[in-house]
């Protein structure tokens, strides 16, 4: 049986930015207090939601570092180490490991479109050379490659790989990996409107967009569940619906960072090529905000 990474709500971390577009680590500083002190389980750096894909490789590990540094073992640190280069990949996971991270976050090789059996190769070649654990990405969306029960089965009985992020949409396929793989891979969601259906699956938390906006309610609706307030959660959930839509109403993190900018956290626009949200969709996001009353906030 392997041990769970995090159980709960991690936060998928935005990467403030300067309006000359560099990294703004002292936001960041601050951001993960806000989050930590509102109740996020685990902080995922470097991953899709804080722009890893444009992000320099210095800018890369030294985001990994500074995290690590502030976050001082208060949660976990799970650091977004994937790449479509398998070589790189390696190099990254290793630099993270040597920064302090508690576990990697690898997510399907992009662009290539390699085979299951490639999968298997890449995934098995990073975990075979590094010591933490590897929680696995799998959202097709982005990369055009979907990872099949089979392959998780195949791939959860390296020691080194212990979780996936499923973000494929697809809840068949999350029940088949879950009867497949049992105790020997963590489920975790990858999508904040099937937490919950995951969550009854056997999943153990959700790596979560919505956390970076209401990081205590993200929490909640896993902690419910795990208490036995199953209806509870379920309402929290679906009370949370029209929020998630707004913050996926463009690519992400497009809407996510846009609505951090009108609750009053300035963490400055995205890099290209992601743009800003049109007027129609800030009025879209702006209502949504409002109506769960985080317009203007003050953090804390």
């Amino acid at each position: 049986m392997k041990k769970p990474i995090f159980t709960g709500a991690a936060v998928a971390i935005v990467t403030p930015m300067h309006t000359d577009g560099t990294v703004n680590f002292e936001k960041l500083g601050q951001f993960i207090d806000f989050q930590i002190n509102n109740g996020t389980d685990a902080i995922v750096i470097c991953g899709t939601t804080g722009e890893s894909s444009t992000l320099s490789h210095e800018e890369h590990t030294e985001a990994i570092r500074y995290t690590v540094e502030k976050v001082a073992g208060r949660v976990p640190v799970i650091a977004g180490t994937g790449s479509n280069d398998t070589a790189y990949a390696v190099k990254l996971s290793l630099e993270a490991q040597d920064a302090g991270a508690d576990a990697l976050l690898c997510v399907t090789p992009y662009y290539n479109k390699t085979s299951q059996a490639g999968l298997i190769a890449h995934f098995t070649y990073i975990a075979d050379r590094v010591k933490l654990p590897i929680i696995l990405y799998n959202v097709p969306s982005r990369t055009g490659v979907n990872i099949k029960p089979e392959t998780y089965l195949e791939l959860s009985k390296h020691p080194n790989i212990v979780a996936a992020k499923e973000a494929n949409g697809d809840i068949t396929a999350a029940a088949r990996t879950a009867s497949l793989c049992g105790d020997e891979l963590v489920l975790y969601s990858g999508n904040d409107d099937q937490i919950v259906p995951l969550l009854s699956l056997g999943a153990k938390g959700v790596i979560s967009v919505l956390s970076n906006v209401m990081p205590h309610e993200a929490h909640d609706i896993c902690a419910r569940y795990f208490a036995g307030d199953v209806e509870g959660s379920r309402r929290l959930q679906l009370e949370l619906i029209p929020l998630i839509d707004a913050l996926f109403i463009e690519v992400n993190p497009i809407p996510v960072k846009a609505a951090l900018n009108l609750m009053g956290l300035d963490v400055g626009a995205c890099r290209l090529p992601l743009t800003d949200l049109s007027e129609k969709e800030t009025a879209i996001l702006k209502t949504e905000l409002q109506k769960q009353g985080l317009l203007n906030k003050v953090f804390s």
